[in-house]
């Protein structure tokens, strides 16, 4: 169990020195690309526009992804707890393989296909 913690630990920090280290080339190039423009505002728009897009949309795919990752880890370490069945609800049919609702055995009242009936 102790392996497990540190080895998402070390995922974790990984992942968060990638993301960094992405945002912080793509701000370099994009400070690199806007110096080179020599004032042409509209493309210096597009470029920082751009630069901010792949930022922005790298941050939440990764935060996205550790936030599955997490709710997954936790669910998985929850499931090996038993969990209590729930009570049978008094409107659920009747299931005839013993499940929630089921009549207990021999007490259902079966008519039988011999036995005659009387028509009105």
């Amino acid at each position: 169990m102790g392996q497990d913690i540190d080895l998402e630990k070390i995922r974790a920090r990984y992942g968060l020195l990638a993301v960094v280290g992405s945002n912080v080339a793509i701000t370099a190039v994009a400070v690199f690309g806007v110096w080179q423009l020599n004032g042409d505002r509209a493309v210096i728009v597009g470029v920082l526009t751009s630069a901010f897009t792949a930022m922005a949309g790298l941050t939440t795919a990764y935060l996205g992804i550790k936030a599955v990752s997490n709710t997954a880890q936790s669910m998985s370490r929850d499931s090996g707890q038993h969990q209590p069945a729930r009570p049978a609800l008094e409107d659920e049919a009747v299931q005839a393989d013993g499940g929630p609702g089921a009549e207990p055995l021999g007490t259902a009242t079966v008519p039988s296909p011999t036995t005659p009936t009387t028509a009105p």
